[in-house]
Parts: C-alpha cells; sequence; structure tokens
C-alpha cells in the first residue's frame, strides 16, 4: 500500500473552516437533525463552523449562498445536506453540479456503495455530489440524520484536511 495519502494527510491542516447548508423547504434549526449531527461531527473532529444556514429548495438561493462561501476567505469547505433526492423539488445536485469546477465523482459513487450496503437497492436515488468550487471543497449529501451520519464518518471526516490540502494546491 503507497504512503502517499499518509503524507498528504500529515500535511494536511489539522482544522478546517466549514460553512454548513441545510437545503430545506420545511427545516428549521430546531428540526434539522442532519444539520446538527454534520456540526456536531464537525466540532467533535476539531473542525470550525464559520456559517450555517437553512436555504429553501430552490436553485438561486442556493447557487447566491454556495458562490458567496466560495468567495469567502474564511471558508475551506462547504457541507450540503438535503435536496439530493429524485423527488421535483430535489435540486441541490444540478445546483452544486453547476459550480463545481473540478468534479470529484468518486465520493457520490463511494457515498452510494456504503449506502447500499446498509439500505439496499434504494441508494441508487441518491445524488451525493462533490468536488471544488475553485479552491474551496463542496461535499452534498442526503438530508437524513443516518445519511449524515454515514458521509461523515466514512468519508468526509478522514478526508477533509487532505481535501483542504490539495484545492490549495
Amino acid at each position: 500500500m503507497s504512503t502517499v495519502p499518509q503524507q498528504h494527510r500529515s500535511e494536511a491542516p489539522p482544522t478546517v473552516r466549514c460553512a454548513v447548508v441545510t437545503v430545506s423547504d420545511t427545516r428549521t434549526l430546531a428540526t434539522d437533525t442532519g444539520g446538527a449531527a454534520l456540526v456536531d461531527m464537525a466540532i467533535a473532529a476539531g473542525h470550525v463552523i464559520v456559517d450555517r444556514q437553512i436555504v429553501p429548495d430552490e436553485p438561486d438561493p442556493l447557487s447566491l449562498i454556495l458562490r458567496q462561501y466560495r468567495d469567502r476567505g474564511d471558508i475551506d469547505a462547504v457541507l450540503v445536506t438535503g435536496g439530493t433526492g429524485l423527488g421535483s423539488r430535489d435540486q441541490t445536485f444540478e445546483t452544486v453540479s453547476h459550480l463545481i469546477t473540478k468534479p470529484m465523482p468518486g465520493y457520490g459513487e463511494l457515498f452510494r456503495m456504503l449506502s447500499y450496503a446498509e439500505i439496499g437497492s434504494a441508494a441508487m436515488l441518491s445524488r451525493a455530489v462533490g468536488g471544488l468550487m475553485d479552491r474551496t471543497v463542496v461535499l452534498a449529501m442526503p438530508g437524513s440524520r443516518a445519511a449524515v451520519v454515514l458521509a461523515m464518518e466514512k468519508l468526509i471526516l478522514p478526508e477533509l484536511g487532505h481535501l483542504v490540502r490539495e484545492a490549495r494546491r
């Protein structure tokens, strides 16, 4: 096994400055269990939450906030939860994909693979997506608490510093 990932991880920032966006027409800070889990897990891993927003399931507000976060100097990664399904209101995939300058297909592929192990063939309905918006990492995942915990534990937290390191190069 190559030592390159371990070397890159050792050179990665230990603390990542994150923004959290929940995409929902119905959630509030009090009812957003997925967003709350995301925040709690990121903080427990030593990362900083710079901002947290809940935006409606509409392309314009989500696109606006993502561009604002991309253009700020104090945010390394944007973690988006919700709006990744196939429903008529679910537009996170299209909105995030439009802003990505360097796609990271493996993120969505791995999320669906891990999800398949937990929920079976329904995993194909997830449209988790990630990549870079210029030099800012963006990772979108489903809004359920279980999906957030899966993405954070298995994919995001183990590589977040490494992703930011690569984005800055």
